[in-house]
């Protein structure tokens, strides 16, 4: 039997930190945290929360004099957000994953979310060190991570910095040549689709490379209603397939979503399908659900080291 992983971007604003006109979903990202934290509860299910480091302070000047960013890579925290501390801030929000009776990992989402495969050593590595240590203050030791975007680069500065794992790109649609959308709508709705499980492996870093699965939110608007009025929402399709695949196989389905995503309705009984579905699964058979330092530890001891 393998088992079940959920992993979460939690960032507020600082997901859009580089965008000029951030999507109206970031408004919903507070909530949609709180909402998760509640969900989470109430059907007994342990997450990674990788968070955004600046969200473990509780205030700041904004200038950041001494992070090798380039210039005017902050400015918002002078500017645009300078009065508005629920996107900058989110030591709250923190305290409701820490003290869950749940048992969730709090992970790293780099310091202020910039793109690791387009910025340089110095940058990656004062993200890191500064997630770290803004951790360790608030009693938090950090070993799993997700990269902004999905962009892996510098796995180096993880290993060096003593991170155990992270989440790697999903094969499951990179080895398509269709749309994500497109192939959610393909295996969710019109076929059974290939397998959804992943198989975390240890790269050259020592690190463990924990494949993303399914992102709950990879398929709406238009496309979403059509396939709704067809047979029913394909991502909850997707999830269910996946969770039944793990009963029966060997690997992990790992499904990930930012708090962001909860904005409608809709898309909060979207998730609550879901884990109301996994939640039953595990009470029948037995199901694993865990999170990726549980992965990670595990993998590190049955493998070794592959090349990159």
């Amino acid at each position: 039997m393998g088992s079940v992983v959920i992993s979460l971007d939690a960032e507020l604003g600082w997901g859009y930190l580089d965008f000029d006109d951030p999507p109206a979903r970031v408004e919903s990202a507070r909530s949609g945290w709180q909402t998760l934290v509640d969900l989470f509860e109430e059907f007994d299910i342990p997450a990674t929360w990788a968070v955004v480091g600046h969200l473990f302070l509780d205030d700041c000047d904004g200038h950041h004099s001494t992070h090798p960013a380039p210039d005017g890579w902050f400015a918002k925290e002078t500017g645009l957000w300078r009065s508005r501390p629920d996107l900058r801030f989110g030591r709250d929000l923190i305290d409701a994953v820490h003290t869950s009776r749940v048992g969730h990992e709090i992970g790293c989402h780099s310091y202020s979310h910039p793109q690791f495969g387009n910025i340089d050593r110095a940058f990656a590595d004062a993200e890191i060190a500064a997630c770290i240590e803004v951790a360790r203050d608030y009693g938090i030791e950090l070993t799993s991570f997700v990269y902004p975007r999905n962009d892996v680069g510098h796995r180096d500065v993880l290993a060096t910095h003593g991170f155990t794992n992270y989440r790697g790109p999903s094969p499951v649609f990179r080895e398509s040549i269709l749309p994500k959308g497109v192939q959610t709508l393909v295996g969710g709705v019109y076929t059974s689709g290939g397998s959804l499980l992943v198989s975390p492996t240890v790269d050259r870093y020592g690190l463990v490379d924990i494949p993303a699965s399914l992102y709950l939110f990879s398929f709406e608007g238009i496309a979403l209603e059509i396939a709704n009025h067809l047979a029913g929402d394909p991502i909850v399709r997707q999830a269910k397939r996946g969770i039944d695949q793990a009963v029966k196989g060997d690997g992990v389905f790992h499904m990930w979503l930012h708090p962001n995503n909860l904005d409608t309705e809709y898309s909060v009984e979207r998730i609550r399908t879901i884990l109301a579905y996994l939640a039953a699964v595990r009470e029948q058979t037995g199901l694993t659900v865990e999170t990726m330092g549980d992965v990670a530890a595990k993998t590190r001891a049955r493998q070794s080291p592959r090349p990159a």
